[in-house]
């Protein structure tokens, strides 16, 4: 990916976002040609030359100093991780910061990371690495996120799962969130991110172009170049086991291993959520007699919200 045709279609697509009456401009009813801000506007905004914001918006200017970034970033209403985005795009290395590998190496996962999602114990939790490849999970990890892959899959590079590419792809992720549209949001926002920071990983542009192919909700929201942050986000879920759940994922940076996050799940101390978390659990625990699947005769679904069930001979409940 060109880094430089990436800085410019986000700088076109963020100016076309913003209407005069965004920033304070009065337009007295003149008909425009463009749906957004002119670059002359924009620029203006910026306290920069017009001709210079169209070169950097051209990928004519390669050195765009911090503080230009800056007040693009601010004529252009970015908020912080936005901004980031930008300087990433730009190639900029913020003062006091390091400079990044452009080819990243290959992902791995510590003995120490394995140790700390395994200390969680029944707390739901996957290691997930730059372009949000499962690097690894924890038991339950597993059976909330994605209890109808192979558990060990995430062993095998060539087999890990993808968040993203679940998310868009999957049907059982599709159905997993009850306001896909958002988790879709996310999942883009954050693609967008490792483009900036990885524009020379090979395997992040064979991901995006794949998702582009042979998803046409991701293109579309991959045009209008929105970035999310790795942070606390809010979801409902609605597990085929245990039914419905409200729960806060939690994206935790590892130490010392670039680009890698732990993203914990958590429910309200003794909420139904935080029930059904924990019949989960005990549902997936291993048994040496059963294995880890429930007893037949079992809604766990229905156990979480409060009622019961019987499941017919033969039926299965979980995949």
């Amino acid at each position: 990916m060109n880094s430089t045709d990436q800085l410019g279609r986000f700088l076109q697509t963020r100016r076309a976002q913003l209407r005069p009456a965004d920033v304070g401009l009065r337009t007295f009813g003149e008909r425009r040609r463009v749906p957004g801000l002119r670059r002359d506007e924009l620029a203006q905004l910026a306290g920069v030359s017009q001709s210079y914001y169209t070169r950097l918006e051209q990928g004519l200017s390669l050195n765009a100093s911090a503080e230009v970034l800056d007040a693009i970033a601010r004529a252009l209403r970015l908020d912080e991780t936005e901004c980031r985005h930008l300087h990433d795009l730009a190639g900029v290395v913020r003062k006091g910061g390091r400079s990044r590998p452009r080819r990243p190496v290959p992902e791995r996962v510590t003995e120490a990371t394995r140790q700390l999602i395994e200390a969680l114990g029944e707390t739901p939790a996957i290691v997930l690495g730059r372009r949000s490849d499962v690097l690894a999970w924890n038991r339950t990890g597993h059976a909330l996120f994605a209890g109808h892959l192979d558990p060990d899959s995430p062993e095998q590079p060539a087999r890990r799962p993808n968040t993203a590419r679940l998310v868009f792809l999957d049907a059982h992720t599709r159905d997993l969130y009850e306001d896909w549209p958002r988790k879709a949001r996310d999942a883009v926002g954050k693609l967008r991110l490792a483009v900036g920071e990885y524009p020379d990983d090979p395997a992040l542009a064979a991901l995006i172009g794949e998702l582009a192919m042979h998803s046409p909700e991701f293109s579309s929201l991959w045009s209008e170049h929105r970035v999310r942050a790795w942070d606390i986000a809010k979801h409902r879920m609605r597990h085929p086991l245990v039914g419905y759940l409200d729960v806060l994922q939690q994206a935790i940076p590892v130490p010392g291993e670039q680009g890698q996050r732990i993203v914990v799940v958590t429910a309200p101390a003794g909420s139904s959520s935080q029930t059904a978390l924990a019949l989960l659990a005990q549902a997936t625990a291993p048994s040496p007699s059963l294995g880890p699947s429930p007893g037949p005769d079992l809604d766990l679904a229905g156990a979480a919200s409060g009622v019961r069930t019987v499941a017919a001979p033969g039926s299965v409940l979980i995949r």
